[in-house]
């Protein structure tokens, strides 16, 4: 982990909410994980099938008479052309079909109905203005192997005479047009609808035929079912659970193990990291200073250093840190007091322990205290001056 003051203090201050958090999130994550592997995702897809409904009409004709073309009793089917004299009735045949998506016919207990007319209509510039219906066909036909089938037989030769009749009528007027109109409704079980197709009918003195093809369709789709497919979970997403999840769980470890005791410590390291440049390490005598005032924090002295425009000197021996300013010590310690501070510990208690009864100390210990003759004259304040080499021995 990085050795940061801040990181230490933020650790000292939350690190056991900071654990507990890692904690929960490395547990839920593990968990996550788990689930993720043992329910796989399912995906449902609609299902589609199509219908599609054809309505057409197919045309045929009996050859009433010998001709050098066809012979009397010839049926005539589907032909671009009848010939008015060898064949003056038309037969139609409308034709309703549904077919699924593979082609089956699917009409088996649908509802159809044909419609077939006739119109006459009187136009000038396009533009009708009188108009005449002639019903040939109008029944609900009964569905067989999915087909719904009508026939009806159109009198052409009346039709022509019709026609004429109106074209006098409207001589140097308009014209008359003439149209077949197929119009079919169906109900499939599934579907509704219907379809309206027409086209133009052309006699002349000699033949007849039809204009286009009466045929039109439309397509309708329904919901079959629903496609079910099952897939294992993404292992990106299993994964990075499983990464995330270990990762807080090792993280809380650390953090618990990592977590300073001490506030107070980890905040004097980010206060001595902030103000390192106006710190300096160094020794710092009892009794220089001739009043020593303790303040609070490492930032109280700081402060005091930078209104004098002084240095603080830190003094790792006695963990001190203090500023002198016109004979004033200003300092700040965890150790308690300057006096605790800046005189060493001494064993009175051992050296005690050695005198004898007599009241005479050992060779040893009096070969010590010769070596303190240089402190004959410690009534004399003045002698301590620049002793600090001597204060060291201590």
């Amino acid at each position: 982990m990085i050795d940061s003051p801040r990181l230490e203090l933020v650790l000292a201050r939350s690190g056991r909410e900071i654990a507990i958090v890692l904690a929960v999130v490395g547990v839920l994550s593990i968990a996550a994980t788990g689930w993720a592997v043992a329910n796989p995702v399912t995906t449902t897809t609609p299902q589609f099938d199509e219908e599609r409904v054809s309505a057409d009409i197919g045309t045929s004709a009996v050859v009433t008479q010998n001709s050098t073309l066809w012979t009397e009793g010839d049926r005539l089917t589907d032909s671009s052309v009848y010939m008015l004299n060898e064949s003056p009735e038309l037969t139609v045949h409308p034709e309703t079909r549904v077919q699924n998506a593979t082609g089956e016919t699917s009409l088996e207990d649908g509802d159809v109905s044909h419609e077939l007319v006739l119109r006459f209509e009187a136009t000038r510039n396009d533009e009708p203005f009188w108009n005449e219906t002639r019903l040939v066909l109008r029944e609900s036909p009964a569905v067989e192997n999915g087909v719904a089938t009508s026939n009806a037989t159109i009198d052409i030769e009346s039709i022509r005479q019709r026609q004429r009749q109106l074209e006098r009528e409207v001589t140097g007027v308009g014209s008359i047009k003439l149209t077949m109109e197929f119009h079919t409704e169906y109900d499939t079980g599934r579907h509704q609808g219907s379809m309206t197709t027409t086209t133009p009918v052309t006699i002349t003195d000699e033949a007849y035929w039809l204009g286009g093809s009466l045929s039109d369709s439309a397509t309708h789709s329904h919901q079959s079912g629903i496609d079910r497919t099952t897939e294992s979970r993404s292992p990106v997403l299993v994964g990075g659970l499983s990464v995330l999840g270990t990762l807080a769980l090792a993280g809380a470890v650390i953090v618990v193990r990592r977590s300073p005791a001490d506030i107070d410590a980890a905040r004097r390291a980010v206060h001595e990291q902030r103000y390192a440049e106006w710190i300096s390490q160094g020794s710092i005598p009892m009794w220089i200073g001739d009043h020593h005032v303790a303040l609070d924090t490492l930032e109280d002295v700081v402060d005091v250093a930078i209104d004098t425009n002084e240095r603080v000197v830190y003094d790792d021996q006695r963990d001190l840190f203090a500023v002198l300013s016109d004979g004033v010590i200003y300092y700040y310690t965890d150790r308690g007091l300057w006096e605790e501070t800046a005189w060493p510990e001494m064993d009175l208690q051992s050296r005690s322990s050695a005198v004898d009864a007599d009241g005479e100390l050992p060779p040893g210990d009096v070969s010590d205290l010769e070596d303190l003759d240089e402190f004959a004259d410690a009534d004399d304040p003045d002698s301590f001056e620049d002793d600090e080499e001597i204060w060291n021995q201590l």
